[in-house]
């Protein structure tokens, strides 16, 4: 679950549709929290969020969003719960989730899972 938050700049636009059991899109009616209060809508409608305004993403709603082209650059946040980046994202069509990434340069600091793991006595 997270909120997406429009920052700053021009518009943001989001599609939303849910996820059937077969983990496919479906066709049914979606329902969203836009700063808080809950909207009902069309399974693919798009909505669009000025700067300051947010939108719930709950379980199993899958979701597309973009900038307004034909306004200023957007600044997006996600405030999402505990997640598995390597477990927990799904994609339509499946691509690959992280980049690879040729290493010239040790690292500045390691992300949670390169540490290595604790010794077992």
């Amino acid at each position: 679950m997270e909120d997406i938050i429009n920052r700053g700049g021009g518009k943001l636009f989001i599609q939303v549709r849910n996820i059937d059991p077969d983990n496919r899109l479906a066709d049914d009616h979606v329902t969203v929290a836009l700063d808080g209060v809950g909207r009902t809508v069309p399974a693919g409608t798009t909505l669009a969020l000025n700067p300051g305004e947010s939108i719930t993403i709950t379980r199993r709603l899958a979701h597309q969003f973009w900038g307004d082209p034909s306004s200023a650059k957007v600044l997006v946040g996600e405030v999402s719960d505990v997640n598995n980046d390597h477990t927990d994202n799904y994609f339509l069509p499946p691509v690959g989730r992280f980049p690879e990434i040729e290493e010239d340069e040790l690292p500045l600091h390691l992300l949670c899972h390169e540490y290595p793991q604790p010794c077992r006595i």
